[in-house]
């Protein structure tokens, strides 16, 4: 019976492997992993959210943390297609739950968290916030990836 000890954990390894693998996270080193947290603040405005920076820098590719402060009296709406997504997100704490849609993260009233995340290829797209009380009423910003420097 202890002679296929080995074969049993060999192939433990393997479907736990497969296992992290079958999640979608991100399976090539980052460009970089090195980067200083950036801060992204949400205020409210006339009624409605406002995200800062509106032209959020971030490193192309490469392991990023946000620190996401909100000063809202409602909870927030922060969205970015595919860049919030399951597979590229590494680890979320705090004041924030993922969205049904997959697209984005809701920030609690007032709520503090932060989200380490895997960044897409270089580009730009757009991300926003929204109270989910005003829907209707989205802030747009512009998310610019960089190659990495150095």
């Amino acid at each position: 019976m202890l002679r296929y000890a080995p074969l049993g954990l060999g192939l433990m390894t393997i479907l736990f492997a497969h296992a992290a693998a079958a999640q979608g996270k991100p399976d090539t080193p980052p460009e970089s992993s090195s980067t200083p947290p950036v801060e992204l603040k949400i205020t409210k405005q006339d009624g409605k959210a406002v995200c800062s920076p509106a032209e959020l820098r971030l490193p192309a590719n490469s392991n990023v943390t946000l620190n996401i402060i909100s000063q809202s009296d409602s909870p927030v709406m922060l969205t970015s297609p595919n860049q919030f997504k399951n597979d590229q997100v590494l680890h979320h704490d705090g004041d924030l739950a993922h969205a049904a849609s997959g697209d984005g993260y809701t920030v609690k009233q007032n709520g503090k968290g932060v989200l380490k995340l895997r960044t897409l290829a270089a580009g730009e797209q757009e991300y926003g916030c929204a109270s989910v009380n005003n829907q209707k009423e989205v802030f747009r910003g512009k998310l610019i990836l960089s190659p990495p420097s150095g």
